[in-house]
């Protein structure tokens, strides 16, 4: 038996009368119907343009810029330069001049006080160079003016290493905004301010294979990923983003997907300056099936507070940063050592064959720990078939486990019979991953293991994973044979191992299913949108009366009910409607009516129905509450109480929230997110993760619940979000009662707030 658990309820005398709401005609699975595409409300004439953007004129495809003359000048300019024994611009000109000679590129100095700067003529502006240049390093301590000169000089790029801008606070937000104003001016794109020389490192070039692109807000926070080629793992590009006044995480990120020798993407993130574009980009990333890893701070208060104050940029709710990145395909893991090893894993894998995984050990106790962890992170360890684990006693004693995981006892790994044993596993058509730890050295059986386990790479199109597990990391087998090696996958540690190959195994997934919901974004208005618009009350809340009207204008299913202002016409709308009846409290300013004892249920006779009419307008008028009237609803039993809403995320804009509704939203707060545009399938996924789905399958008896109907409510009220963005700040449909299967789901109750 279901009440109502929000609306809104103030009283006023009125003359009596009843207003007829009628109950929605039979869901449908296929969301609300376009017109024919045209020009719609953000239209410019230009069909073009309206293609690119959605009903909200928000932006369906990322803007990609062209940085191979950043990352590649022919020629480029040092402003403040210097050579003076002592300042901190002598140290930065001479890795320039070091970097510029590395590229390719002709370096000028540029300083009014000098006529040479390490032997090179140095030109007292930028107007006085002698030829056009890719690129400025701007060595000042007050960029606006500097970046002017550049536009006259039509010089491309620039890159502001001063800081004491957004991330100082208030003043310096105001001289990042004069900045960000005089570089959109100008014409010139600009890194930093706040930013470092890590664009300009020395990358090796004798290393191959693809290649890892880091892009980082923290300079320091990537020195772990640049590390690796230590390991023999190449890497392509560095941007150290900074505060972001101009070029961001997601310019680097849509051009970087772009290169055919990058592999993967490493992203160290404090905030994101737009969450839009960052979406785009990594939606252009998934098309090109690029993976995209990163480390996002903010999930914690504290962390949110450091990282704003490190970069000047909003954080983000975090779960509907986490929903976002997930919808999207971006790898997000917590820590710089999983950084580095997810995307040295991701760049240099082929794609798998298999997702099942097999874990191979000389001892019993690693092999069950392992299969411990991975099992519990969600990794597919299947057991491997009779005629396998028979092949496999061949060279395994039969007292050993060879299920899986596979425990071969020690003795077989120093002879003939260890390589045999991995060849055999990796031949089981289940197994797309093997991965042995090794806990410790043993020589000589750890040096033939890790030489096995290199050879059968080479012969195999399956990934072979190692975990070196010795806290010494000098020995032979592992500096030489596994680093040594392309092939093979080598961690220091069980759960980088699992975080790795969990998120190599996701992108694959996810990559040869992806369908971008940009491509069927809504490019107009649906006929619902003027209904709704004329229905809203800007900064004002709604009553649940004028909420439901709303949700009526999407097809969105309410109960039978009649507003009515007066007893006698709550009598008569009941007879209307069909006992038993539920009665509410409807007005403007009323949020929890329950608690407030504005809710009457199971009313079955015209008396009761009269005395509740009473009742309920003497609270309210005690309260102080005005109403609209009261609610006379048809009573809706059975069912699962979801909850289905909208809010507005200072980063993403509208998100969808769905989860349990009730009271259990309060108490367990079970929620998904998912941020506009998705489709029916992204719509079932933030189903799927909802730690109470099983009560939508039937629990104890219970019919299974008409998920479809569920799913098309997600999906109108994501149109509504899209559609009336600027109107619509807030809106919970609390509970949504879906019923057993093939019957629908019903609006029980709604709040919703204009902008």
């Amino acid at each position: 038996m279901l009440g109502s658990t929000h609306g809104t309820l103030t009283t006023h005398s009125r003359p009596a009368r009843v207003v007829a709401c009628g109950e929605q005609p039979p869901h449908t699975v296929h969301g609300v119907s376009d017109p024919p595409h045209g020009g719609g409300p953000h239209s410019d004439g230009d069909p073009a343009r309206d293609v690119d953007r959605d009903v909200s004129g928000r932006p369906l495809h990322a803007h990609v810029p062209d940085l191979d003359r950043f990352f590649r000048p022919e020629s480029v300019a040092v402003v403040g330069a210097s050579d003076s024994a002592g300042r901190p611009n002598t140290g930065i000109t001479r890795q320039l001049i070091a970097w510029a000679e590395r590229v390719g590129a002709r370096l000028h100095p540029v300083n009014p006080g000098r006529d040479q700067v390490f032997g090179r003529p140095c030109h007292a502006t930028v107007a006085d160079l002698p030829e056009p240049v890719d690129l400025a390093v701007l060595l000042v301590g007050d960029p606006v003016p500097v970046i002017e000169q550049l536009a006259e000089a039509k010089v491309k790029f620039a890159v502001a290493f001063a800081s004491g801008f957004a991330e100082t606070g208030e003043d310096g937000a105001a001289a990042q905004a004069r900045l960000a104003e005089a570089t959109g001016r100008s014409g010139v794109r600009l890194l930093g301010p706040n930013t470092n020389l890590n664009a300009f490192e020395n990358f090796r070039d004798d290393l191959t294979g693809p290649a890892i692109a880091l892009i980082t807000q923290s300079g320091h926070q990537g020195r772990p990923v640049f590390a690796l080629q230590e390991l023999g793992i190449r890497l392509s590009h560095w941007a150290p983003t900074g505060n972001e006044a101009d070029l961001e995480t997601a310019d680097f990120l849509s051009y970087f997907t772009s290169r055919p020798e990058v592999g993967a993407i490493a992203a160290y993130v404090e905030g994101l300056k737009d969450g839009r574009s960052f979406l785009l980009a990594a939606d252009r990333a998934a098309r090109n099936k690029v993976p995209v890893v990163a480390v996002k701070v903010g999930r914690t208060e504290a962390g949110a507070r450091t990282a704003a104050s490190h970069t000047g940029k909003l954080t983000g709710a975090d779960g509907v940063v986490d929903a976002a990145m997930r919808q999207f395909g971006v790898i997000r893991v917590d820590g710089l050592d999983e950084l580095q090893d997810t995307a040295a894993l991701l760049a240099r894998a082929r794609k798998p064959v298999a997702e099942g995984i097999a874990v191979y050990s000389i001892s019993g106790g690693t092999g069950a720990h392992f299969a411990d962890l991975a099992s519990a992170a969600g990794l597919p360890l299947p057991d491997l078939p009779d005629a396998k684990q028979a092949e496999l006693h061949q060279w395994i004693p039969d007292y050993l486990s060879v299920a899986n995981p596979i425990d071969n006892g020690g003795h077989p790994v120093g002879d003939w019979r260890g390589r045999k044993i991995i060849d055999a596993i990796l031949a089981d058509p289940s197994i797309g991953v093997l991965i042995c730890p090794i806990t410790g050295p043993f020589p000589p059986m750890s040096d033939k293991l890790a030489q096995d386990l290199v050879d059968a790479a080479e012969q195999t199109d399956k990934l072979v994973c190692v975990v070196w597990g010795s806290p010494v990391g000098t020995e032979d087998a592992y500096r030489t044979t596994l680093l040594g090696s392309s092939r093979v996958a080598t961690f220091r540690t069980f759960a980088n191992c699992i975080t790795a190959v969990r998120g190599y195994l996701d992108h694959h997934r996810f990559v040869a299913g992806y369908r971008s919901p940009f491509d069927d974004a809504p490019r107009v208005l649906s006929p619902s949108a003027p209904k709704a618009q004329a229905l809203m009350r800007p900064g004002r809340q709604l009553s649940e009366h004028g909420a439901k009207q709303l949700l009526r204008a999407y097809g969105i299913r309410v109960p039978r009910e009649q507003l009515v202002t007066s007893a006698a016409a709550s009598v008569r709308a009941a007879s209307l409607v069909g006992y038993p009846v539920v009665m509410k409290a409807s007005g403007p300013q009323l949020a929890h009516k329950t608690e407030l004892g504005l809710v009457k249920v199971g009313l079955t006779s015209a008396s009761q129905v009269r005395d509740a009419y009473r009742e309920l307008t003497d609270i309210a008028r005690y309260e102080g509450v005005p109403l609209d009237g009261v609610l006379v609803c048809q009573m809706v039993e059975r069912g699962v109480e979801m909850v289905v809403g909208v809010t507005h995320d200072s980063l993403f804009g509208p998100t969808v929230t769905v989860g349990l509704g009730g009271v259990l939203v309060e108490v367990l707060r079970d929620v998904a997110v998912g941020v506009p545009p998705f489709g029916e399938d992204q719509a079932r996924a933030m189903l799927g993760e909802l730690r109470g789905h099983a009560l939508l399958e039937g629990v104890r008896g219970a019919p299974p619940a008409d998920v479809d109907a569920l799913v098309e409510v997600v999906l109108r009220v994501q149109r509504m979000a899209l559609e009336l963005d600027g109107d619509l700040a807030e809106l919970d449909i609390n509970p949504l009662v879906v019923l057993p299967r093939g019957q629908g789901a019903v609006a029980l109750d709604a709040l919703a707030i204009c902008h």
